[in-house]
């Protein structure tokens, strides 16, 4: 029998722990403030993974499926993942100073993803960070009925891995009503870009090609190492600690994206600037927990049954 306490979330009364880390650090370490900007080379970053991924689509349609789906597992994974990091970038406005130039960089990284989340990710991604932990306004939360759905079997893990795409953009979005993001106009900018690029991609190459793609992005943020990093950044595996940084090896192809703590503390820092944040003010992050192993972290998540949806820091009502 599992208890019903296993699917509560860990419910707190202080605030979010960023805020008063990032006064302290800019006090202590005023230095750091050289590292916020832009990196506009971002944008040629987006440009030739766009490039080869829309490449590999050709190639792959006309491949026999087996090793179609091995080359979506191992290569197109970690290019959609790359993908939505750079996304991720636009979203904050470090690629370009002007907004608009980031909305439309990040719609130019969303081409390969085959789903229009560039505009509604770039709406809820920043709530995050200004409500992080707090259930009706934090789409990083799992809802009550995804979490008593998923429980803590392995299996069931397994398949929230494999469809994380559609819990993350249609049930949570579905979930919070407060957030009236259908309003955005950049939303139907997104969907048409997407729409196009589907048609005639399908069009020229055929239906297989669009399979590779979309079969990249739900590796690339679920049953893979890479899905790994959904638990990295917020789960609570060691007490008293809610967010994590991640400091091993796909950092260097995944634009450091697992420099979380640093990111959550210093959000005008660009990606290539984000290991420099920790060599600034070590004392800051070196009494942290954190992981070097994607691997080892989405294998104890899967099979270990105290670890569910739940194991999360809420706050608010």
């Amino acid at each position: 029998m599992t208890s019903e306490a296993t699917f509560k979330t860990i419910h707190v009364s202080y605030p979010e722990p960023h805020l008063e880390r990032t006064k302290a650090l800019i006090k202590a370490h005023p230095e750091v403030k050289s590292l916020f900007g832009t990196n506009s080379w971002s944008a040629l970053c987006i440009f030739a993974t766009v490039y080869i991924q829309i490449y590999l689509a050709w190639f792959c349609h006309d491949l026999h499926i087996l090793p179609m789906i091995a080359i979506a597992w191992v290569v197109g994974a970690v290019f959609n993942h790359s993908l939505l990091v750079m996304i991720h970038d636009a979203t904050h406005n470090l690629i370009f100073t002007s907004s608009s130039a980031n909305r439309w960089w990040a719609m130019i990284a969303n081409i390969p993803v085959v789903f229009p989340t560039a505009m509604g990710f770039r709406t809820f991604h920043l709530i995050h960070h200004r409500s992080q932990g707090e259930m009706d306004r934090d789409a990083d939360l799992a809802g009550p009925g995804e979490t008593a759905l998923i429980g803590n079997s392995w299996w069931k893990k397994c398949l929230w891995f494999l469809s994380f795409y559609i819990f993350y953009g249609v049930v949570r979005p579905a979930r919070l009503k407060k957030i009236k993001y259908l309003r955005d106009p950049w939303i139907y900018v997104n969907i048409a870009m997407q729409v196009i690029f589907i048609a005639a991609l399908v069009w020229f190459y055929g239906w297989q090609s669009l399979i590779y793609l979309t079969l990249s992005s739900f590796f690339g943020v679920g049953l893979h190492p890479l899905g790994a990093r959904w638990i990295q950044e917020h789960f609570v595996i060691h007490p008293n600690q809610e967010t994590y940084s991640y400091y091993g090896p796909f950092n260097k192809v995944m634009y450091n994206v697992g420099y979380h703590n640093e990111h959550h503390d210093l959000m005008m820092v660009p990606w290539n600037n984000l290991p420099k944040v920790r060599k600034m003010a070590p004392e800051f992050y070196d009494s942290l927990v954190s992981y070097t192993s994607y691997w080892d972290l989405i294998t104890r998540f899967i099979f270990d049954p105290s670890l569910t949806l739940a194991s999360r820091v809420t706050r608010g009502e």
